[in-house]
């Protein structure tokens, strides 16, 4: 069974909340993103999304556009990155997403990108520019290497078209909670409960909710309404002010237990 499914069914008897994580992989450099992705496993982090070095990052705010920039300057690519997810597959079977432009595919090859991410260890990816409408190839070929295809729900997102992406949705739906560009928030949706209900009408997938969730107060709050909240500027925030500690990841994991403890004790 897929990672990320498997974790999912796992909280659901349990009936605890998930915590996902995103980080900018490479910042600042592809060891302390193998040395804070095992931390985080240990934190108690369910799913780790991992940020691919891209040049024009549409979706993302300041905070991980810098991530980003700062990967790309540590030399990271997705061939690097790749080998990296398999030094962490040595020591941790923590769920692991790829949050991805989709320009760095193509250049790849559709097809040969999605081997090489199964063969690494990669449970699924979140392309951000790729619509369900221009999915079709891209969904047989995920199905067939057995990696998740995520989507992403916007409050903008019309009810009718919002069937339409989640039906086609596997491993869990992602909804943006708020409108614009990743970022810290100091406080969370008001709405998050009606949201979440009208996707749950067209869908039995877990519901994951991110942007903008910045502590753990915030992050208890926001999976009490879906399945796992999903936190990442506010970390990579701390990787930015700590990247050039000895300290970086005792100090990133310090913080993230906090997210995790918050989260599992609903």
């Amino acid at each position: 069974m897929n990672r990320i499914v498997e974790r999912f069914a796992r909280l659901r008897r349990a009936g605890k909340k998930g915590l996902v994580v995103y980080i900018g992989a490479g910042d600042p450099d592809l060891e302390a993103t193998r040395q804070l992705a095992l931390a985080f496993d240990h934190a108690g982090v369910d799913i780790l999304e991992l940020g691919v070095p891209f040049s024009d990052p549409l979706a993302d705010g300041l905070v991980n556009q810098l991530a980003a920039q700062r990967g790309l300057e540590s030399g990271t690519t997705p061939p690097k990155l790749l080998a990296t997810i398999e030094a962490i597959r040595r020591a941790s079977p923590i769920p692991i997403v790829l949050y991805i432009y989709f320009n760095l595919i193509h250049k790849v090859g559709l097809d040969r990108f999605i081997h090489d991410c199964a063969q690494a260890g990669v449970d699924g990816l979140l392309v951000l520019d790729l619509p369900p409408e221009e999915s079709d190839n891209y969904e047989v070929l995920m199905k067939k290497a057995g990696l998740c295809h995520i989507y992403l729900v916007a409050p903008t997102t019309p009810e009718d078209r919002m069937g339409t992406i989640v039906k086609r949705g596997s491993g869990f739906i992602y909804y943006i909670s708020r409108e614009g560009v990743t970022g810290m928030q100091t406080s969370v949706a008001t709405n998050l409960a009606s949201q979440v209900a009208k996707i749950r009408a067209h869908t039995d997938l877990p519901i994951a909710i991110g942007f903008g969730i910045s502590n753990p107060e915030q992050a208890r709050a926001v999976a009490q309404a879906g399945d796992a909240c999903v936190v990442g500027s506010a970390i990579v925030n701390q990787i930015a002010a700590h990247g050039k500690s000895p300290d970086l990841v005792a100090r990133v994991g310090v913080f993230v237990k906090s997210l995790a403890d918050a989260v599992k004790t609903i």
